[in-house]
């Protein structure tokens, strides 16, 4: 291994260190990481004996890594569905149809125990197609008056409603932040999370271990069969939200039967890179317009554009360019040859240890920058047991979103969830959590593993 990448990983490591321990500044340490691999850069295009030659040379040549090539690491197409899709969902949640849609759910069923169960499912299917944080928003306080309606604790309701949201992330391209970065890393578009090269998609992968960890749901409130009413319903006014989080869906499937660039043959039609990124914040500026020229409503703009996760932005644009550096300097490759070396050379073996070490480290560790980074060495790994990358890929989504139900803090649809009961006068330990948490995980996860290596081996 050559010093620079040893540097590099010394760095790398430092980054996620302070990351750890540090979560509410995490933003600021990516970008002073990428800064560093930047100045790393501008010094070897000063001196480039120094990186070339002398004491920081690198096996395959030069560490050239420089303030041009920084920014082109930055997937602009994500930052960008990030954006427009959390701007849109906030104006869906503000015109009150999720809660019009759970009011329906619950007025039909007998007892809590399916109620608990249709608002886990409800959420999961909402999640697919929102954020798992805005999704556990707009559905927990539904739970929260249900429960208080008819006396009983929420923290059960709750908790389900969270790890069922934070599964369904995995199940289309919009779902969740991984999602979107898988998309652009095995080249996906919307249909492929359903149908992928003749093959069953993640999305039907993933209703199968919903299935399986709602029939763990039953089992687990078994007990509670006391027969339930519900009266009133949430009256929406304004339709025009979920209109726009409609046609941001079916947009992006029609764009996704077009190809990209690359991909095209000679002479077809195809889309630029940021296709779906332009599809995102369109149909959310179409919402921004029409609130504040037509409904003179400048309060809701301002929170729309505060409900946007900048946090989440800044800490996956300065990700993108660390990830850059580090994959300039080699280090992708000591990772990957390391991985690819501890299966033994099995393909069965790598994938296990793929989708169980994301399991176990994103129940403690943010999944997203996790993700980000293993996205760039599962090609690597690929490489070396001469496969195509994606069981690997769809291994690492499995374990890596579905982990995070392991424990509170794995996830933030979790935190959120655990939020919204401490503010009610709730505290949720661990072991409460983990009651719950542990068994739904095991169950899609598990469902998953079996699912994805049958389909794809």
């Amino acid at each position: 291994m050559s010093p620079i990448t040893i540097t590099a990983l010394i760095i790398f490591a430092v980054t996620y260190i302070l990351m750890l321990a540090f979560q509410k500044i995490r933003p600021y340490v990516t970008v002073g990481s990428a800064l560093v691999f930047v100045a790393l850069g501008v010094i070897a295009s000063v001196n480039p004996s120094l990186f070339g030659e002398g004491f920081f040379a690198l096996s395959s040549g030069t560490y050239n890594y420089s303030l041009g090539a920084a920014l082109s690491e930055i997937d602009w197409n994500v930052i960008m569905m990030i954006a427009g899709t959390m701007g849109t969902v906030y104006l869906f949640i503000e015109s009150k149809m999720p809660q019009l849609m759970s009011d329906i759910l619950i007025s039909k069923m007998p007892n809590m125990k399916w109620v608990v169960v249709a608002l886990s499912l409800f959420a999961g299917i909402v999640s697919a197609f929102v954020d798992n944080v805005a999704t556990v928003l707009m559905i927990a306080p539904v739970a929260l008056a249900f429960c208080k309606k008819i006396n009983i604790s929420p923290v059960p309701a709750i908790i389900c409603i969270a790890v069922s949201s934070n599964l369904q992330g995995a199940a289309t391209l919009v779902g969740d932040t991984t999602s979107i970065l898988l998309a652009k890393a095995a080249n996906l578009d919307f249909s492929d999370f359903f149908v992928h090269d003749g093959h069953v998609g993640m999305f039907w992968v993933v209703q199968a271990g919903a299935i399986m960890s709602a029939l763990i749901i039953v089992w687990m409130f078994r007990k509670d069969n006391d027969k339930i009413s519900f009266e009133g319903r949430t009256v929406v006014e304004d339709k025009f939200p979920t209109y726009l989080l409609v046609g941001t869906v079916l947009s992006l499937i029609a764009v996704s039967f077009i190809p990209y660039k690359d991909a095209a043959a000679e002479g077809q039609l195809w889309k630029p890179d940021i296709t779906n990124g332009i599809i995102c914040i369109a149909f959310f500026l179409v919402g921004i317009i029409r609130e504040l020229f037509i409904k003179k409503n400048k309060e809701i703009v301002k929170n729309a554009f505060k409900e946007i996760d900048y946090y989440t932005i800044v800490l996956l644009t300065g990700l993108f360019v660390v990830i850059g550096g580090i994959k300039n300097a080699g280090v992708i490759d000591v990772i990957g040859s390391a991985i690819a070396s501890l299966g033994s050379g099995s393909t069965f073996m790598v994938y296990t240890i793929i989708v169980w070490m994301s399991v176990i480290l994103s129940a403690f560790i943010d999944n997203i920058p996790y993700t980000a980074t293993m996205l760039s060495i599962v090609p690597v790994i690929a490489g070396d047991l001469g496969i195509e990358p994606t069981l690997l890929y769809y291994g690492l989504l499995c374990g890596a979103t579905l982990g995070g139900n392991l424990t509170p803090i794995g996830a933030s649809a979790n935190i959120t969830g655990i939020g919204i009961l401490r503010k009610e006068g709730h505290e949720v330990k661990a072991t409460t959590f983990m009651k719950y948490g542990i068994p739904f995980t095991l169950a899609a996860v598990t469902t998953g593993y079996i699912l994805l290596w049958l389909i794809w081996n």
